[in-house]
């Protein structure tokens, strides 16, 4: 086993980050992806989140010296911000670069993948069978000692547990969106789990720059998505409802709470394939005339449109206008 091999299996707005703050911190980094066509979206996204990464470590050094600094700078790129320099964060740049350069790699051949990995990090679709087709595939696959890990938003690892051959050495960690800023890392097991296991998921967080959150028993929605999730809801059913329109929703959120962002701009980062996703495991969204329903009817429209959020140039809001 290689203990500085991981492997994310997918390539999503998160997946993809998760590979690339691994591989900044010296991970050798695998993404395994279903396809070629699935090659074609996950590499723009890995060229993209690079360069968000190294330019906002690059924006860091203007705040050395200013005591503004400690609220704005890239918690998971630098680990201690009250020792560092200009220099120090010049020569972490130059570092960083080559390791988002050469740490990151992606393979379509499963055994390939994961070959020797140390950590597995399951990042695919909040799709339950889906989740569980793939953890059957992967089941023969893993090295003994290999760590699996699901970066699931809000299913529970019990739920999986049994189909990945590996329950005591399998539970959730979960990142939030724009992981190089906001690093959190929600650490959940499932009953069966080893807190063998659950420990050395903890020291990889902190390796990676993310400040481990321990949770003591499950729960769907970590602690994160247990508060944003309803939120989201809330805002959703103020659209579908015809109340009002996203604009105004996410204005009317900003303006009250000094908030840099609405809740319709978050939508966009999370991508509404998941938000639809999460949507239509709720019973209520297969009940024609709920609240629910109307959401899922809407976001669908989106997604067959494109417009699937920030990574496709169009959401909620347009983006395509800033580049």
């Amino acid at each position: 086993m290689n203990e500085k091999k991981v492997v994310v299996l997918g390539g999503g707005v998160l997946g993809t980050q998760i590979g690339l703050i691994a591989a900044f911190h010296g991970y050798d980094v695998t993404f395994w992806l279903r396809s070629e066509s699935s090659i074609s979206r996950t590499e723009p996204k890995i060229t993209r989140y690079s360069e968000l990464m190294l330019e906002d470590l690059d924006k860091a050094k203007a705040l050395v010296g200013n005591p503004m600094g400690a609220y704005y700078y890239p918690r998971g790129l630098v680990k201690d911000w009250n020792s560092a320099t200009v220099e120090s964060l010049s020569e972490l740049y130059e570092s960083g670069k080559k390791n988002l350069s050469e740490n990151v790699h992606i393979e379509l051949d499963k055994a390939a993948a994961v070959k020797d990995a140390y950590i597995v990090i399951e990042s695919m679709a909040e799709d339950v069978q889906a989740k569980k087709d793939v953890y059957t595939q992967f089941n023969d696959l893993l090295d003994e000692e290999t760590i699996l890990v699901t970066n699931s938003s809000t299913l529970l690892p019990s739920m999986f547990a049994e189909y990945t051959g590996r329950p005591e050495k399998y539970l959730s960690l979960h990142f939030a969106n724009t992981i190089w800023k906001n690093n959190t890392a929600e650490i959940m097991g499932h009953p069966g789990t080893s807190s063998e296991y659950y420990d050395k998921v903890v020291a990889f967080a902190v390796s990676i720059g993310m400040v481990p959150l321990l949770l003591h028993k499950e729960q769907p929605g970590y602690i994160l998505n247990s508060m944003l999730v309803p939120f989201l809801s809330a805002a959703q059913g103020l659209w579908a409802n015809g109340v009002a329109d996203p604009e105004t929703i996410d204005l009317t959120w900003k303006l009250a709470t000094s908030a840099p962002a609405g809740p319709f701009a978050i939508l966009d980062i999370v991508g509404l394939e998941t938000a639809y996703n999460i949507n239509q495991m709720k019973p209520a969204a297969h009940q024609e005339g709920t609240t629910e329903y109307k959401i899922g009817k809407l976001l669908k429209e989106k997604i067959d449109k494109g417009e699937t959020g920030v990574n496709a140039g169009k959401g909620f809001f347009d983006y395509s206008k800033t580049e």
